[in-house]
């Protein structure tokens, strides 16, 4: 058992491949190379992955740094665990995901509206997924 507390328990994380959930939603998956006492992150050879349904998408994005305040989760890789979803290309990825966010936008519509028709006033499900 790591016998630090708070930031310093990631230092036994440096250099492993983690996986960072974003507030925005975001899934981002590096190897963790820094860290700062305010639990700011650098991750290297980030990909950012996109799920939608069975199905996953890679974007690389190389070097990234994360602010602590956006990070929900943060959590190491198990390579050898089998991966059961199907890898599509970035270009599929995204058209899935941007299906989905329409369809998402429809509903979110229908749905305030009926809030309004009963009177009620409708909140935004799409301005910060974790506030």
């Amino acid at each position: 058992m790591d016998e630090h507390m708070g930031t310093a328990s990631l230092l036994s994380s440096i250099d492993k491949k983690l996986l960072c959930v974003l507030r925005d939603g975001r899934k981002l998956i590096g190897f963790l190379r820094s860290i700062d006492q305010f639990a700011n992150l650098v991750l290297q050879d980030t990909i950012e992955r996109i799920y939608v349904g069975d199905e996953y998408g890679d974007i690389e994005r190389g070097i990234y740094l994360i602010r602590s305040e956006n990070v929900v989760l943060l959590g190491e890789i198990d390579e050898t665990r089998e991966n059961t979803l199907k890898q599509v290309s970035v270009e599929e990825i995204l058209i899935a995901q941007s299906e989905l966010q329409q369809k998402r936008e429809e509903q979110e519509k229908l749905r305030n509206k009926i809030l309004l028709d009963r009177g009620l006033q409708p909140e935004s499900l799409f301005d910060d997924i974790y506030s």
